[in-house]
Order: C-alpha cells, then sequence, then structure tokens
C-alpha cells in the first residue's frame, strides 16, 4: 500500500466527498418532502392524485438511476433542454428517493390505528392538528428505520453520478486508477470516504429511534 499516494490524493476524496454530501442532502430534503406529501395522498385517498402517486412509485422504483440520469443529462438536451451535472443529479436523486420515501411514510401511516383519528376529531382537533400532535410524532418514529435505510442508500446511488461527469468520489476513484494504476490505494480511499460518510448516519439512525422511544413518542 502506497501511502504517499494516499496521503497526496486524499484533499481530492474530501472534495468530493463534499460534492457527494452536497448533492445527496439536497436531493434527500427534496425526497423527504416528496414522501411525506405522496404519503398523504395516499393515506386519504384523494382518487386522482393517488392515481398519479402510484404512478409515479412503480416508475422510479421500477428504473435504475443511472438511466433516469442519462435521460436527464443526454435525453433532455435532444430536445433543447440541457441541465447542469449538478441539476441532473438532484432531480435524478429526488426522483429515485421520493418513490422509496412514499412507501416508507405510507407504511407507517397505516400502522396507526384509524380509532385514534376518530377521537381527536371527536375531541374537537382539525385534521391538520390531528395529522400534527397525533398521527406524524407516531409514524414519524416507526418510519425511522426505514427512513435511515432509505437515507443511506441514496448516498451509495450518488457512485454513479461519475457517469454524467460529476466529479463524485467513484468519478476521482476511476480517474486515478487510470492515471497511476494505483487499483488498490484508490478503492481503499474510496471505501474509507463512504465509510465515514455513511456509518455515523447509521448510528445516528439507531440512537435517535431509541431516544424518541424513550421520551414516550413510541410504544
Amino acid at each position: 500500500m502506497d501511502w504517499e499516494f494516499i496521503a497526496k490524493y486524499t484533499p481530492e476524496f474530501i472534495n468530493a466527498g463534499i460534492l457527494t454530501l452536497k448533492i445527496g442532502g439536497i436531493g434527500i430534503i427534496l425526497s423527504i418532502i416528496v414522501g411525506i406529501l405522496g404519503s398523504w395522498i395516499l393515506y386519504e385517498n384523494f382518487k386522482f392524485f393517488k392515481q398519479i402517486v402510484i404512478g409515479y412509485v412503480e416508475l422510479s422504483r421500477n428504473t435504475p438511476l443511472l438511466v433516469q440520469l442519462f435521460f436527464l443529462y443526454f435525453g433532455l438536451p435532444k430536445v433543447g433542454l440541457r441541465l447542469s451535472p449538478e441539476l441532473c443529479g438532484i432531480i435524478g436523486l429526488t426522483f429515485l428517493g421520493g418513490s422509496y420515501m412514499i412507501e416508507t411514510f405510507r407504511s407507517a401511516l397505516e400502522t396507526i390505528d384509524k380509532i385514534q383519528k376518530e377521537s381527536a376529531l371527536s375531541l374537537g382537533m382539525t385534521n391538520w392538528q390531528t395529522m400534527r400532535y397525533v398521527i406524524l410524532p407516531q409514524s414519524f418514529v416507526i418510519s425511522l428505520p426505514g427512513l435511515t435505510a432509505n437515507i443511506i442508500f441514496m448516498l451509495k446511488e450518488t457512485s454513479v453520478f461519475s457517469a454524467i461527469s460529476l466529479m463524485d468520489m467513484m468519478f476521482v476513484t476511476k480517474d486515478l486508477i487510470g492515471l497511476y494504476y494505483k487499483t488498490e490505494e484508490s478503492l481503499f480511499m474510496l471505501v474509507v470516504g463512504y465509510l465515514i460518510i455513511l456509518l455515523p448516519l447509521s448510528l445516528l439512525g439507531v440512537w435517535l429511534e431509541r431516544k424518541l422511544k424513550y421520551v414516550g413518542y413510541s410504544n
């Protein structure tokens, strides 16, 4: 193992990791918003919008992120719409992640007994108050393991961004291997980079789940 090579090119991996976190973070936040809205539509059974959400989920979950990125980056310019690689990455990650978030939040909402909603409404609470104070706190804790898994999954999926010339950690790895044939060293930095990003998120999810259960937000 050439440690001098690793030390020399570690700053490039740090910059690539920052880019990964930036695009991944924006995509995750947007996908959570999409997931909340989509799961709410399914939960409230708005018939017209429900069919749109179901169609979106099926389309998103049954097409690879790489294909979606190729469509955005190489396909849209054919019709006169050219997007930057960063924007393509954010849109693609949001499109993919939103469908997984919808299913995660929907499953959590469906575990809440309908009697709780009916009881809250009978006490004079509005639909919004019922959702905010009764349904969402419980469903959030229930969805936390799935939410954490989705976030980690989405960050790992950013590894395909190199296909549209985004200089993420995978791009830097392939670049270094192609230029210097330092395969072991480059892959070592790639693994360590993803481990530094993903392991704290996994541990945070476990800690937060236990903490919320302890303070009484879940059974």
